[in-house]
């Protein structure tokens, strides 16, 4: 089975300077925990939940705040052509809960652990990328 298979096609996205509060907003309105941020159509950046928690409001920051300010910029991303069990795995191996879908830097779609424990049965990948995902991270020495 293909990412395009399970993916959600219809992604809301934000610009760099959408504030906290709007990014917030949309998350709470459509159930979501991250919004990717996109330039000109170009994926530029995600912005999380956390990301507003911790490098937003545990900072200080104004809500008022372009989210461009705390985006989180190294991204994995993966294509719609690659197989549901490579885009498991990716996740597992980075460590992440969803999955931003590009075709030319474009964003085309999003693949969260849901998407594939729901939609694909065939492999146990929602179980493989859950296990790794859910591992606690060891202390920087």
């Amino acid at each position: 089975m293909k990412v395009a298979d399970i993916m959600t096609k219809e992604v809301d996205t934000c610009t760099p300077q959408s504030s906290l509060q709007e990014a917030a907003a949309k998350m709470k309105e459509i159930n979501v925990g991250s919004i990717p941020v996109v330039d000109n159509d170009k994926l530029i950046g995600i912005i999380t939940d956390r990301d507003i928690v911790v490098r937003g409001i545990a900072d200080n920051i104004s809500l008022d705040t372009a989210v461009s300010e705390i985006l989180s910029e190294s991204m994995v991303t993966g294509s719609k052509d690659m197989s549901v069990e490579d885009a498991a795995e990716l996740m597992a191996d980075h460590q992440i809960r969803r999955l931003p879908i590009v075709d030319n830097d474009k964003v085309v779609g999003i693949v969260s652990l849901g998407d594939i424990a729901v939609k694909d049965k065939s492999y146990g990948n929602a179980d493989i990328a859950l296990d790794e995902v859910s591992e606690p991270a060891e202390p920087e020495k």
